[in-house]
């Protein structure tokens, strides 16, 4: 959709006289010079593809997060959020952040908003467990990701050594998941640690193997050394990956 055009009255027109040619282009060029045009502000339409993409970023966010973030008033954002939920490009959950305090609405993308981001990559990967299930066997998957998961240990593994106390390890995991884009959150109920994925940078894979957050959970327990307990699941429509790490 195209921002409405205004449309300025002629100089001329609320003169009683004729001018001539020469008078009137000294009219019009003075008054250009005493109020040059100011340039047109931005469409609604870029202000709710720049809320899409931060939602798409940094997860599920609340009215008052995007207005923040896009330098708007809050009733401007819940307008554009209205009309994004309309078009099926948004849906919105009551939650209560970090499991305390006022419930608030947050608001995440749908598949359909989801759809509007290049996903090859994703596509992929899908491609490619689809062919390994349909060879294999479904339990070649999970084999598959985690022969992955010991390529990748090995590289965090030295971020992350034994001998640490378990909070000095579960708080290195969440300093190296937020270098890769899972926006992870943490707190620490009694004696243990909960650790919330506000992202899945491989949710279009996830949504279709559920191997693949097995293998993640698998990945953190045998970082951590400790039993892990996955509580929620971005892939199923929840608003965060939490796991619950035993102390």
């Amino acid at each position: 959709m195209n921002a409405g055009s205004s449309h300025a009255a002629s100089p001329h027109a609320a003169s009683p006289h004729t001018a001539s040619p020469h008078t009137a282009s000294s009219h019009t060029a003075s008054s250009h010079a005493a109020a040059p045009e100011l340039p047109p502000p931005a469409p609604p339409e870029r202000t709710k593809v720049r809320l899409l993409e931060l939602v798409q970023r940094h997860g599920p966010q609340t009215a008052q997060d995007l207005a923040a973030r896009l330098e708007v008033s809050v009733p401007a954002a819940r307008r554009h959020l209205g009309d994004l939920q309309e078009q099926g490009l948004l849906l919105s959950r009551t939650e209560r952040p970090g499991g305390r305090g006022r419930p608030q609405h947050v608001f995440s993308l749908t598949e359909r908003g989801e759809a509007g981001f290049p996903r090859s990559y994703s596509g992929l990967c899908v491609d490619v467990l689809r062919h390994v299930e349909d060879l294999f066997g479904q339990g070649a998957v999970l084999k598959v990701l985690d022969a992955r998961n010991v390529e990748i240990e090995a590289r965090m593994q030295a971020e992350i050594p034994g001998h640490l106390p378990l909070e000095d390890r579960v708080r290195r995991l969440a300093a190296l998941l937020c270098e890769m884009g899972f926006d992870p959150v943490l707190e620490q109920d009694g004696a243990d640690w909960c650790l919330t994925q506000r992202n899945c940078p491989n949710l279009a894979v996830a949504r279709q193997y559920s191997q693949l957050c097995d293998s993640e959970l698998n990945l953190y327990a045998s970082l951590l050394g400790a039993p892990v307990v996955r509580e929620t699941r971005i892939a199923c429509g929840q608003g965060g990956c939490r796991y619950r790490i035993v102390g």
